[in-house]
């Protein structure tokens, strides 16, 4: 019987093991729109937490989250957070070292403000003032652009919040407290996100512009924004932006561009009704499928294009040609929006 009882427990042990082995293939990996095939740049998302859409859509909220990554760039992961009334507050709450984002946080990840940091959120006519504690002056000085950065992106994510006043003790701040870094009355999005800056700027004749590249790492895949200025006009944004992404980031830089560098637009893109068309030449498409268009090369697009005043679709035509489709066979003949998770992350 002991022999019995012992054949039994090592028979249950290796039926453990093979279901455990079963479940880890079969993981619920969720992306922006997930590519079919593997290749280098698949993992640009992250695992979702297995519970029904029904159950997130009442009781989560999609929430992007600023952090910084071992490369010290500023990026996006979303998070479902819980549905609460303070949404706002609730999302800087997150960004606090040693908070409630520390166990969720992706590996390579940190979160940007020190431990211990309180705060207050008061927003009126679309200004989000935060009145931090005394902690929160206890960053390193090379983190102070990225905090500032940070909190603005990670709180102007929200409809109802146009710009960012900082605060320290019921004072305004008119520079950081560590490094003094000049701060203008309201933070926006224009100010940019992990700035790439030239040896020479002409600061009359360009326009800063948020692009889209991929960071690779060991563990995971993910979109950077990074704001550089560029020559041009208002009217051409929309070119010098494409062109952008084709010349990829600076060469010093951790990060890259999915686009052939043959790949060029054939015409001026056009912008009617929030909608802008790029037709491009065949150097756009996957080399096996004429008609295919590789599906996080599209995200870059359209993250990068959204950015863009105006523009809230973007539509991907091929030498006059809209009969195109993404790794999942889907037809892109419509234009195509922005993505609702970004860089989203496990919970």
């Amino acid at each position: 019987m002991r022999m019995m009882g012992r054949f039994f427990f090592v028979l249950l042990a290796v039926f453990a093991v093979i279901l455990s082995g079963c479940n880890w293939l079969a993981g619920n990996k969720e992306s922006i729109d997930p590519p079919q095939s593997v290749t280098y740049e698949d993992d640009l998302e992250g695992t979702d937490g297995g519970t029904s859409s029904e159950e997130t859509a009442e009781n989560t909220v999609q929430t992007e989250l600023y952090l910084i990554d071992k490369n010290g760039y500023v990026v996006p992961r979303t998070f479902s957070l819980p549905n609460t009334q303070g949404v706002a507050a609730q999302a800087l709450e997150y960004l606090v070292a040693g908070g409630p984002v520390s166990e969720r946080l992706p590996q390579d990840f940190r979160a940007v403000l020190p431990p211990g940091t309180e705060f207050s959120v008061d927003v009126r006519d679309g200004i989000a003032t935060v009145d931090f504690s005394k902690e929160f002056s206890g960053y390193a000085p090379e983190d102070e652009q990225r905090i500032v950065q940070a909190v603005t992106w990670t709180l102007t994510q929200f409809d109802s919040i146009k710009g960012v006043k900082l605060r320290l003790n019921g004072k305004d701040l008119s520079e950081m407290p560590v490094d003094k870094t000049p701060l203008p009355d309201v933070l926006t999005r224009k100010s940019g996100i992990n700035l790439e800056q030239p040896d020479v700027v002409d600061i009359a004749n360009t326009k800063p512009v948020t692009l889209y590249y991929i960071a690779q790492t060991d563990h995971d895949s993910y979109y950077v924004p990074v704001t550089k200025r560029v020559k041009g006009t208002e009217k051409d944004l929309a070119a010098r932006v494409v062109e952008e992404l084709i010349k990829g980031p600076a060469y010093d830089s951790k990060l890259f561009s999915l686009f052939n560098p043959d790949a060029r637009l054939v015409e001026e893109p056009k912008i009617e009704d929030g909608v802008v068309t790029l037709n491009f030449n065949e150097n756009i498409l996957g080399s096996y499928d004429k008609k295919l268009i590789n599906e996080n090369l599209l995200n870059m697009i359209v993250l990068s294009l959204t950015e863009l005043d105006g523009i809230e679709g973007v539509s991907v035509e091929v030498n006059g040609d809209k009969n195109l489709v993404n790794e999942e066979g889907k037809n892109l003949t419509e234009p195509v929006s922005r993505p609702k998770k970004v860089n989203a992350s496990g919970f």
